[in-house]
Order: structure tokens, then C-alpha cells, then sequence
């Protein structure tokens, strides 16, 4: 088995993987993606392997808090659409994790944040002019942009293609998060559109990925003990996202997590 227990850690290193248990709250309601910070901090303070399948857990009790607060929002079709290219991802990261050894995984959290932040800013500069979904106000209704039938070869490509990758980062690395960000920004999604199309997709992608991580012996008994004393910390994160979710300064936090994740990246990078 490859998971520890609460008893290996040490009160600074609980102290850590309680604090990124937090994020993980907050980001289901608020922040989509901030959780690459807990990512990174999981990541440092258990080993890579390990970090995978105790960390899921803790993401699904956040995507069930998301769910119950902006379940009327979600977009079915969407999520129809990208499931079975996602299916595809999860399977291919599946058969990485069969081969891949710790250092291995590792090396791959780290790059696949590193590449997510490199995401992320590309996306900001290209949307800078543009409306932002978490800048609309919270009446807006849950839309996607209409597909132009001229360019739907294109949008089926599009989705399946971000499908794969998010699949894939999201069995590795529980990295998922930023790839549908982007992939739901493009589609055209407002705020609270954006908000339940995300928390529905993960909470049906995560929980998919349960059997493959218990296969894998990254989650077992030890390491549900752990989670169990974790969870309690994703429920404040949540009500916190969900009170700051009209009022936090969107860009300054933005540049925060930017600057947390690459600063994990390399951590685990050059470990």
C-alpha cells in the first residue's frame, strides 16, 4: 500500500494538509482551480503517490458542498459532452499511475502545475478586455454560448480534446480543475453557469475515480482516517467561498494562486 496515516505526520505537517483542505472548500464555491495550491501542499507533505488518493476524498466532500449550493445551475449538455473524452483521460492516467514510481508522479504534479499556471495566464490575457464570468452579477442565468453551426467540427474537437487532457491531470494529479476552467470560460459560461457546470463535473468525475485509486492501493483504510480528520476543514472553506464569492478582489487572488502554484511546481520539480 502506498498511503500513510495520520499518525506518520507531524502537527506542522497536519497544520499543512488542513490549510489545503480549506482551499479545497473554498475553491468548489468560489475560486475554481485555487485547489492547485492544495494539489502542491498535499503533494509536499505526503508522498506523490500517496498525495493522489488521500487528496480525492477531500475533493469530493468539497464537490458535494459546491453541488448543494449551485446544483440548479448546471448545464447537462455540457457535461454530456465532455464525459466520454474525459472517460478516455482517466483511463490513460490510470495506466501512467501503473507505471509511473513516486518520483515519477512527482515530477509530473509538478509539471502538470507549472503547465496549468502557464493555462491560466494565457487565459487572463486573452479575456482581458472581455467580461469576466465572476465578474456578472449573481441573477445571471446558468447559459452557454450558442453554438455556430459552421464551426461545431470544431466545438466537438475542442471538447473532446480538453475532455482527454482533463481526464488525464485529474487521474495524475487531481489537476483537472484549471483545463474545464478554461474550457468553460471559452464555451461562454457566466458565473453561477460556470459554477454548477464545474461542481456537477467533478463530483461525477471524482467519484468515478474512486475504484481506479482504491486498484491502485492509494486509498484504503489508513488513508480515509486521515481523511476523515481532514473533511472537517472543507466545510468553513466552502461557507468562506460562498460569502466571498461576490466579494473578493477576483484578479489580485487570481495572481496569488498563480504564484503559490508555480512556486509548488518547481518545489516538487526540484525535490
Amino acid at each position: 500500500m502506498d498511503t500513510m496515516t495520520l499518525w506518520h505526520l507531524t502537527h506542522w505537517e497536519f497544520a499543512a494538509l488542513a490549510f489545503a483542505a480549506l482551499l479545497v472548500g473554498f475553491s468548489k464555491t468560489a475560486v475554481s482551480g485555487a485547489n492547485t495550491v492544495s494539489l502542491a501542499i498535499f503533494a509536499a507533505v505526503l508522498p506523490a503517490r500517496a498525495s493522489t488518493g488521500i487528496l480525492l476524498p477531500v475533493l469530493i466532500a468539497g464537490d458535494l458542498l459546491a453541488v448543494a449550493t449551485y446544483r440548479r445551475h448546471a448545464h447537462w449538455p455540457t457535461l454530456w459532452r465532455l464525459f466520454p473524452a474525459v472517460g478516455a483521460g482517466v483511463v490513460v492516467g490510470t495506466v501512467f499511475l501503473v507505471w509511473a514510481d513516486d518520483a515519477a508522479v512527482r515530477t509530473s504534479i509538478g509539471a502538470i502545475l507549472l503547465l496549468m499556471a502557464g493555462v491560466t495566464v494565457w487565459r487572463r490575457r486573452r479575456t482581458e478586455t472581455a467580461a469576466r464570468p465572476t465578474e456578472e452579477p449573481a441573477t445571471e442565468p446558468a447559459t452557454e454560448a450558442p453554438a455556430d453551426p459552421a464551426t461545431s467540427r470544431s466545438a466537438r474537437l475542442k471538447a473532446r480534446s480538453y475532455g482527454v487532457l482533463g481526464g488525464f491531470t485529474t487521474m495524475v494529479a487531481n489537476a483537472g480543475g484549471p483545463v474545464m476552467s478554461l474550457y468553460l470560460l471559452s464555451a461562454g459560461f457566466r458565473k453561477l453557469g460556470f459554477l454548477g457546470t464545474s461542481a456537477f463535473f467533478f463530483l461525477i468525475v471524482n467519484v468515478s475515480k474512486l475504484p481506479f485509486s482504491a486498484g491502485l492501493g492509494l486509498i484504503d483504510g489508513n488513508s480515509l482516517l486521515l481523511d476523515a480528520a481532514l473533511v472537517v476543514f472543507v466545510v468553513p472553506g466552502a461557507f468562506l467561498g460562498k460569502w466571498a464569492v461576490n466579494r473578493i478582489n477576483q484578479r489580485l487572488f487570481e495572481q496569488l494562486v498563480i504564484g503559490a502554484t508555480v512556486v509548488g511546481g518547481f518545489q516538487l520539480l526540484l525535490r
